[in-house]
């Protein structure tokens, strides 16, 4: 990981550290190209764990948005779970 990432990822954490409460409830969103396999890449990465998950194609059908209501322990599993889908080819976290 490039220091870059990893200064937003440690930022992130502090925030997320400062607005909540662990456990919680958290909302992961997602934009993939809809190809080969990117929304089960996604999904799988969720898979046993619960999550609420929606997955609507944009009007042209050329992406998918993909929203996770899932239960996480602390911040670091957040910061794990997208460091996890980034390797998903033209995927945007959001």
């Amino acid at each position: 990981m490039d220091k870059k990432t990893e200064e937003f990822y440690d930022r992130l954490k502090v925030e997320l550290d400062m607005s909540n409460t662990w456990p919680a409830l958290y909302l992961f969103k997602f934009i993939v190209p809809t190809e080969n396999d990117n929304v089960e890449r996604v999904e799988f990465a969720f898979d046993c764990m619960g999550a609420v998950i929606k997955t609507p194609k944009s009007k042209t059908g050329k992406f998918t948005s993909i929203s996770v209501d899932v239960q996480v322990k602390d911040s670091q599993e957040i910061i794990d779970k997208y460091l996890e889908v980034s390797t998903i080819k033209g995927i945007v976290s959001l």
